[in-house]
């Protein structure tokens, strides 16, 4: 059972109560947590929190718009095998042109992983499909050497998703649901000091006012995220920005905003 003072302890992910709740009960059922919301609430760091917290090793498998399921299992270097036996090499064993996957390591550690499927609404729409039988079973089959991989333990599985694409419901059968939301202003004031510890409170209250502000103007195309206030503290720390004209100058804020239509927005605001 993980409490949200686990995560706190071992790393700086602050974590809402309804969230490790969700995460328990994920590990309970043994089922994989499905964790969407918004770029830079946290989805990826809680996988590194709960590994962290329950001291297991994070196994992470990123995925990209050309990943395709087979690649989690394993691959079959079929190439260097031609041409290791064009050279006269020993091919015979088949095992050692095999190499696994992000799967297939969690599946054959010696001990539990965390195993962290990020940001799964890149791939195409069939991705997710195609892990249903791996993912209940445990196992996979291997053509090329006529084995099949058997998870030695049963990782704990967290899949991101940030809403790109709507995931099959087969698939969303199988998982146990979590959005986050994005941080109220106290909760984020707890992440600026879990971050910085020993931080000139009038600098956090000025910028954190600043950002929700920021974040509140219409039509932004890019919201500024939780990763982004923390750059955005370091840069006004760097440059011993005053707090008191923070919210006037809004020093820095390409650290902030990343598209030319939220600057013009953010200034039209202003007047």
């Amino acid at each position: 059972m993980i409490k949200s003072s686990n995560l706190e302890t071992s790393s700086s992910y602050i974590a809402a109560e309804e969230l490790m709740k969700t995460v328990n009960i994920a590990m309970t059922l043994e089922k994989p947590l499905l964790v969407k919301g918004e770029p830079g609430t946290g989805k990826t760091m809680l996988a590194q929190a709960v590994a962290d917290a329950l001291g297991k090793k994070l196994v992470i498998w990123n995925i990209k718009s050309t990943t395709k399921a087979q690649d989690g299992l394993y691959t079959y270097d079929v190439v260097q095998r031609l041409y290791d036996s064009q050279f006269g090499s020993n091919v015979d064993d088949v095992h050692q042109y095999i190499k696994y996957g992000k799967i297939g390591e969690a599946f054959l550690s010696e001990e539990q992983v965390v195993l962290l499927i990020d940001e799964i609404d890149k791939a195409d729409l069939e991705f997710p499909n195609d892990l249903l039988w791996e993912m209940d079973q445990m196992e996979f089959y291997v053509q090329e050497t006529k084995e099949t991989i058997r998870a030695k333990h049963r990782p704990i599985v967290i899949i991101t998703s940030n809403a790109e694409k709507e995931l099959p419901d087969a698939f969303l059968r199988r998982c146990i649901f979590h959005y986050i939301e994005f941080p109220a202003l106290a909760q984020m004031k707890e992440i600026v000091r879990a971050h910085f510890g020993d931080i000139d409170q009038e600098l956090v209250q000025q910028a954190v006012l600043t950002f929700y502000n920021i974040r509140r103007v219409p039509n932004l195309a890019k919201k500024p995220s939780t990763s982004e206030l923390i750059d955005w503290l370091r840069a006004l720390i760097a440059a011993g920005a005053d707090p008191a004209s923070i919210s006037s100058e809004l020093p820095y804020l390409g650290v902030l905003l990343k598209k030319d239509k939220d600057f013009a927005q953010v200034k039209n605001a202003r007047h």
